[in-house]
């Protein structure tokens, strides 16, 4: 007899929660999303850190995967399979030589979004094309028409696959852009499961950025509210 088929997942792939300055999405919250909507993985990317991901992992390993989005001096990476954290504002090829060092997956986020800081120069990108695994060529929080397609172009001339994602901030995102992959559980049958794979996407609602920005706004309140510590 044939080994039964091993169940294909239902994946996101940008998704942060309220370790992210411009989140408020708690891991409890954001799991009970996932059950909701029938997402098998949620790849935890907040912004330079991976504390927010390893505190999903604890709660529930195997929904939740460590990554991180990196902002480095070009532009912002994706990574999946974190095991080290990566800080911020080195240069791009170093950032990948040191996600490649432990074994993550690693993709170009809305390289084409020019409203976001974290876009590309197209030399840059150009640049590290050769080094990458993958390019984000959806992010369901693009609001220029042209930005996810012109990174989706851009995958196809150089011969990568695409991640997709929500780059959710909220639990009402999740979910909106998403991978129906093959079976993986590491980084190696990730990569392999990638070109595979098949999209499921549509845009959030333009006020989901709003969400952002009050999220960043509580969370100074919330600093200025802090009462001083008395000099000793």
């Amino acid at each position: 007899m044939n080994p039964p088929a091993l169940p294909r997942l239902h994946v996101e792939f940008h998704c942060h929660t309220h370790f992210s300055g411009d989140s408020l999405a708690r891991p409890e919250v954001l799991l009970r999303a996932c059950q909701r909507k029938g997402i098998n993985r949620l790849v935890i990317t907040d912004h330079n850190t991976i504390a927010g991901a390893l505190r999903c992992r604890q709660l529930d390993g195997q929904c939740f995967i460590v990554g991180e989005e990196i902002m480095t001096q070009a532009g912002e990476l994706l990574a999946f399979y974190v095991q080290e954290e990566i800080p911020p504002g080195l240069p791009p090829v170093e950032a990948i030589a040191r996600l490649r060092e432990q074994g993550a997956v690693i993709s170009v986020a809305h390289p084409f979004d020019y409203l976001r800081k974290g876009a590309w120069a197209l030399s840059a990108l150009l640049e590290i094309a050769p080094l990458v695994d993958a390019i984000e060529v959806f992010n369901a929080r693009c609001v220029l028409p042209g930005a996810n397609l012109q990174a989706e172009q851009f995958a196809r001339q150089h011969h990568l696959v695409g991640t997709v994602g929500s780059d959710a901030h909220t639990a009402f995102e999740v979910g909106r852009a998403t991978l129906l992959l093959p079976y993986f559980d590491d980084a190696h049958s990730l990569k392999q499961a990638l070109g595979q794979a098949q999209a499921q996407r549509r845009l959030s609602p333009p006020w989901v950025h709003l969400a952002s920005r009050l999220a960043v706004w509580r969370r100074k309140l919330e600093r200025s509210r802090r009462p001083a510590w008395p000099m000793g």
